[in-house]
């Protein structure tokens, strides 16, 4: 399990197995999100696996599956509601960690929080190319921020 940090409060890695989650508990993180939509692989864990794991850590745990490369409008408010009503830090994770990485950053742009220079800097610096989604930010971005 590798986390990559994006914020104070989010942090981002690939798939999470449910014998992971103990050690993530003890490293502080607070609260769990499945970006991947279950079945995506055979070997995967399913969501309820998940998020039966996350309450016995003590972890808060929500799912929000986002299929790679077609994340909407919808997916990125949903995601900024989930963000906003758990616990921090936050540990979200997909099969790589880019869709949970790109999801954090249309939120961000959405919410004028990080121009689009920045998230894509950020995600950069924590091992993620964002680039193919630069458009999309730089379009996302409300006029008077950018």
């Amino acid at each position: 399990m590798k986390l990559r940090s994006l914020s104070p409060a989010l942090l981002v890695t690939s798939q999470l197995l449910p014998a992971d989650l103990p050690a993530l508990a003890s490293l502080g993180v607070a609260s769990v999100i499945c970006n991947r939509p279950d079945n995506e692989q055979p070997d995967q864990p399913d969501h309820l696996a998940m998020q039966s794991a996350c309450t016995q850590a003590g972890m808060r745990f929500a799912y929000l599956p986002v299929v790679a490369g077609a994340i909407s409008q919808d997916d990125v408010q949903q995601f900024c509601d989930v963000v906003e009503q758990l616990p921090a830090p936050i540990a979200a994770y997909c099969r790589t960690g880019t869709r949970s990485t790109s999801l954090w950053a249309l939120a961000q742009v959405r919410t004028s929080r990080l121009t689009a220079d920045q998230v894509l800097s950020i995600a950069a610096g924590a091992g993620y190319d964002l680039s193919s989604l630069a458009p999309r930010l730089r379009r996302d971005a409300p006029s008077s921020h950018e």
